[in-house]
């Protein structure tokens, strides 16, 4: 009997110390990332926060985006800059759903990866450990655009801080190796309300505005380029569909294309890039069942 009881102790603890040792290895392995990585997601822990690297990035091609020259250009620009050692800004892409902003954020960071830069996704819930992760980065000699996407922020959510602070709100100097990237729907970021304007004054010809405006206004203030987006016209939505159509066919681009094009927007209420080539999806997926239903 004790004999047993030893044996199935002795295992338990070799089972604990196997476990241990792979907690420690997976530890270590979290502390020091993997810079070979082209891109990662910064990823928190009760133990800490870490870089995953990301293995498949998505890729976007900057000819793929449609109806956003403008914006293209400034922001191929800018990041060209950063990668040069120039000085350079970070920006904010705001507007509607669906017309390009993050990937656009993609595609120009694929324009420039071959020169080095590096792409660190950073979610909304982990704003916070902005300050840390700049921290990281910041002795190495590679250059980080930091990318936080579909940024807003309710009311009492204060996760905005660790934005704010790294942007240029702290005592430490901004890193020469780090630009962040933010998209949102929302200029200012966060909510506002009509009730915070009653606070607003007029004197002397000028606007002094409520202390709860001027607080959301700072936050979209520390980006130094601001791009918007705007839904596209019927025109621009059908200029995507040809586009993708070609790109993801061939296929053809006749009336009754254009028609199907059109109610498939309709339904979904808007037209954007993203609503077009989700109908291409569907249309060509569809035309190859009949295809091979045919064939």
């Amino acid at each position: 009997m004790d004999q047993d009881f030893s044996a199935q102790l002795a295992r338990l603890l070799s089972l604990g110390e196997a476990a241990l040792q792979q907690w420690q290895q997976g530890q270590a392995s979290r502390a020091t990332p993997d810079w070979q990585a082209a891109a990662w997601r910064w990823r928190a822990t009760a133990a800490g926060g870490y870089l995953q690297p990301v293995r498949q990035p998505h890729e976007v091609a900057l000819a793929d985006l449609q109806n956003v020259e403008a914006q293209k250009q400034r922001l191929l620009t800018n990041t060209r800059q950063f990668v040069a050692g120039l000085p350079a800004n970070n920006v904010l892409l705001t507007g509607a759903r669906g017309t390009g902003k993050s990937s656009l954020v993609k595609a120009v960071w694929q324009a420039c990866r071959a020169d080095g830069l590096k792409l660190i996704e950073v979610e909304k819930t982990h704003l916070y450990d902005l300050p840390e992760i700049v921290e990281l980065v910041a002795t190495r000699p590679e250059r980080f655009l930091i990318f936080c996407d579909d940024l807003s922020f309710e009311e009492g959510d204060h996760g905005y801080q660790g934005l704010k602070t790294v942007l240029d709100g702290s005592i430490a100097g901004p890193s020469a190796n780090v630009l962040i990237y933010a998209t949102s729907n929302r200029r200012h970021l966060v909510p506002e309300y009509f009730s915070e304007n009653a606070a607003t004054r007029y004197e002397g010809g000028e606007i002094h505005f409520a202390e709860a405006v001027e607080e959301k206004i700072a936050l979209s203030e520390r980006f130094g380029i601001w791009l918007s987006f705007s839904s596209f016209s019927q025109d621009e939505y059908l200029r995507a569909v040809a586009h993708w159509l070609a790109t993801l066919g061939p296929a053809p681009w006749d009336a009754e294309v254009q028609r199907e094009a059109l109610l498939w927007a309709h339904t979904r209420g808007a037209r954007s890039g993203r609503i077009a080539w989700q109908f291409v999806r569907d249309y060509l997926g569809r035309r190859g069942l009949a295809q091979q239903a045919a064939g």
